[in-house]
């Protein structure tokens, strides 16, 4: 089960990935809380496992400046037990076990060339059950596993859809600044083409489009997709006072989960998109 990290837990992680040693006050004061608030979080994410703050030691200054990727077939019964004696062998950094053509993969370091011949000859060969091995020396290592970066939350994604490109762009730029990702449609055909292939966690649905009840129609379509059916719409409209008023369906034939008239005001706005996609 994966561990959920807020925005917080990034930026310790961020920081502690530049420099391990970083106290918690200096963290503190990067990320502006308090000195304890901080020790709780980095004792959560170390018992947790979701970090782990060691020493790495850097091969090519210690006097190791080859590095060697390593690919081995081995008899699928004896696995684990080759992988366990890889692990032990001093010249090795790393250990995984792989699905395609090679079952393990592991990267060892040497002072001289020499050293590997010996290895393989020597040393792997002596494991019971390796069958075959392939060897790939590291030119030069572009990017560390201590520099990946944690990804930001996934936040969710939202499809405006109307026919006036100034609202679409007044609404993008509301939602945007709460981080909201935002697709935009101008028609209810359109909509529903780019919902069958994004699959948005909330549709944001005008009225009159290219047709006068253009929204309500493409909503009931939307409700009648096993596959789209769940995702809340919010219809957005100025029919409420318009001529065309009268054609409008009432709530009870309405397939949507809210109705906000325009000119719209962006607070309500968000705390309809935020209560439609957490139900709060």
């Amino acid at each position: 089960m994966a561990i959920k990290v807020d925005e917080l837990d990034r930026r310790i992680i961020a920081l502690l990935q530049q420099d391990g040693r970083m106290s918690n006050v200096d963290i503190a004061r990067e990320v502006g809380v308090t000195e304890a608030t901080i020790r709780k979080r980095m004792d959560k994410l170390l018992s947790q496992e979701t970090i782990k703050v060691v020493g790495i030691p850097n091969p090519a200054k210690v006097g190791y400046p080859i590095e060697t990727i390593i690919l081995l077939q081995v008899d699928l019964l004896r696995y684990s037990q080759v992988a366990q004696a890889l692990a032990e062998k001093a010249p090795v950094r790393s250990v995984k076990l792989t699905t395609g053509e090679y079952d393990i993969v592991f990267e060892a370091v040497f002072a001289e060339e020499q050293e590997i011949f010996r290895f393989l000859t020597d040393e792997i060969a002596s494991i019971p059950g390796v069958r075959k091995t392939a060897t790939s020396h590291v030119l030069r290592q572009v990017k560390s596993t201590y520099e990946w970066a944690l990804p930001g939350e996934k936040m969710p994604q939202v499809l405006v859809v109307d026919d006036d490109p100034d609202f679409v762009e007044v609404i993008r730029s509301v939602l945007k600044t709460e981080g909201y990702e935002v697709l935009s449609a101008s028609s209810g055909d359109e909509a529903l083409r780019l919902m069958r292939v994004a699959r948005p966690d909330l549709v944001i649905l005008d009225v009159m489009m290219r047709g006068v009840l253009d929204g309500v129609r493409a909503s009931q379509e939307i409700r009648q997709d096993k596959a789209l059916s769940r995702v809340p719409i919010l219809m957005v409209s100025s029919i409420a006072g318009s001529d065309y008023a009268g054609m409008f369906p009432t709530d009870e034939y309405l397939p949507v989960d809210n109705f906000i008239s325009k000119p719209i005001d962006p607070s309500q706005l968000l705390r309809e998109v935020e209560r439609l996609l957490h139900g709060s």
